[in-house]
């Protein structure tokens, strides 16, 4: 093999043992993970992983690109399905269990301030305006309780992301419990007066707020 051919090789190489290191480890510690744990356990220096994705954003973009898309698609697909209380069922079930498997897409679907990528920013963007439709879609008699806004929806994700946290290593499945007897609960039949929701902006301003030590995740690496 020719010299540059298998320069060429190696860093394809790097690439995606970085990428693959870089999955799992913000998948176990969240966005504010240290690179430098990113690059061990790709098996490569610090200097290959800085000089392939230079800036946190890229490789933040790289990893989570596809889970985003994914995250829009089943969005989509709740808002083709005539059941639409089950699509909502469904589609918040999909969510939680993400949650449950990847603390990093977790990080993504509740917080606002991670400084990402851009395109990564606008998939946010359009999942939380098919959110909305979704909620508003289910909203039929017999379906979702009326007062249901999108800070709910945040308020619900956010609830369930600490359910995770505290329970994961010895309950696994605890959040599945927790998240049935809430759905029950959001059924238009079994609602009770609730207390008025937070304002959208009150929620974003709680979603920064309590990001806690994420909130360094996308500095680029020095």
């Amino acid at each position: 093999m020719a010299a540059g051919n298998r320069m060429r090789a190696d860093a394809q190489r790097n690439r995606a043992a970085l990428l693959a290191a870089a999955k799992k480890v913000f998948g176990e510690h969240g966005l504010d993970a240290p690179l430098d744990d990113i690059a061990k356990r790709a098996g490569v220096g610090n200097a290959t992983l800085y000089r392939r994705f230079p800036d946190r954003r890229e490789l933040i973009w790289e990893v989570f690109a596809d889970r985003m898309a994914d995250y829009l698609r089943a969005a989509d697909h709740a808002l083709t399905r005539a059941d639409t209380w089950a699509a909502f069922v469904d589609y918040v079930a999909y969510l939680c269990e993400l949650q449950a498997t990847d603390r990093g897409i977790s990080e993504l679907l509740t917080t606002t301030i991670v400084d990402v990528d851009d395109r990564l920013t606008r998939l946010r963007e359009l999942g939380r305006e098919r959110t909305a439709e979704v909620i508003t879609r289910a909203q039929t008699p017999g379906g979702l309780r009326p007062d249901f806004t999108p800070q709910d929806f945040a308020l619900l994700l956010m609830a369930n992301a600490g359910v995770v946290r505290r329970t994961t290593t010895y309950a696994p499945e605890g959040w599945r419990r927790q998240l049935a007897f809430a759905l029950d609960g959001l059924r238009e039949a079994a609602a009770t007066a609730a207390p008025p929701p937070p304002s959208e902006a009150a929620m974003l301003a709680a979603m920064r707020l309590h990001r806690g030590p994420a909130d360094q995740a996308a500095e680029p690496p020095r």
